[in-house]
């Protein structure tokens, strides 16, 4: 298979079936509609539906389901932004117990869409610290 030569690296870091889920997807997809962003954003709804990204990782959602509005409506054309991987359809207290693992500063305070932006935020910078910690090794 392919797809498991090449996982993105978050998806490296995750659980055996988060990659399986990943690689599987991506090599249906391939097969469908060629090795292009339309297999990858296939692979990546998929992996969505049952996982959801903490840090510089995914871990299984508590359900499974859409992730964001995007997600619910299947529309993979749409200009309709993502939560890109954040669960955005949890439950506020479980938000909260995500930023407070990621070390979100004043999420108390948030409403639940301010969570979900922030827990996008503290993704994406903790991702960009292990690939750098990654490369420097």
């Amino acid at each position: 298979m392919p797809a498991r030569e090449n996982l993105p690296s978050t998806i490296a870091r995750s659980p055996q079936k988060a990659q399986d889920t990943y690689a599987e997807t991506l090599d249906s997809a391939i097969a469908q509609y060629g090795d292009g962003e339309r297999a990858h954003r296939t692979a990546l709804a998929s992996l969505k539906h049952s996982f959801e990204k903490v840090g510089d990782h995914w871990e299984p959602k508590e359900q499974r389901g859409p992730s964001d509005e995007q997600a619910e409506r299947g529309a993979a054309d749409t200009a309709l932004p993502t939560a890109g991987g954040v669960d955005a359809n949890a439950s506020k207290q479980h938000l909260l117990e995500v930023a407070k693992r990621l070390d979100v500063r004043g999420r108390s305070r948030m409403t639940k869409d301010e969570l979900v932006e922030a827990i996008g935020k503290a993704n994406d910078a903790e991702s960009r610290r292990t690939l750098k910690a990654e490369r420097e090794e």
